[in-house]
């Protein structure tokens, strides 16, 4: 997912201290191990159910965490639920600074209200998908994939592989 190498390069660049990254659910647990490889640190999953539609709940923390700056990503964020609910259970589960990577800021309904109130220390996202600017939080922030598409476009003009920019 080429938004994620952006987000990627990012947060390599905060050199965090102590850093564990930790999938949402088992269904991020292949983009999670991806950020864990790439950063070369540790990797916890989030035991969730869903009681209902966009309702999660988390069970367990697979992993310790605790004492750890703890790194959530994800493909998207819509209600924010998800993220959500996982930072406070890897709070009270001991975990120290949270922050949560999206590629995709789709964020309906509260998402905003939500990541305010939760633990979450910063949320890093792309702009594949516009975000109304009168909402964004200080806790957001917003990253460009517009330099990684240049360089798609400038191998395609050029006959090379796009493969060599990821």
């Amino acid at each position: 997912m080429p938004g994620s190498f952006v987000l990627l390069d990012y947060i390599g660049k905060l050199k965090i201290d102590n850093l564990m990254v930790v999938s949402p659910d088992v269904g991020g647990i292949k983009i999670a191990r991806n950020y864990a490889r790439r950063l070369g640190v540790p990797l916890a999953v989030v035991d969730k159910r869903r009681p209902a539609a966009n309702l999660s709940e988390v069970m367990n923390i697979i992993g310790d965490v605790e004492g750890r700056n703890l790194l959530i990503p994800d493909d998207m964020v819509s209600t924010a639920g998800t993220l959500c609910n996982a930072a406070v259970a890897l709070k009270e589960k001991g975990g120290l600074d949270i922050i949560a990577a999206a590629t995709h800021p789709v964020f309906s309904g509260s998402a905003f209200d939500k990541v305010a109130a939760s633990p979450i220390k910063q949320l890093i996202t792309s702009n594949t998908i516009p975000v109304d600017k009168d909402k964004i939080i200080d806790k957001i922030k917003v990253v460009s994939v517009g330099e990684l598409i240049a360089k798609a476009i400038d191998c395609i003009h050029n006959d090379k592989s796009v493969g060599k920019i990821f």
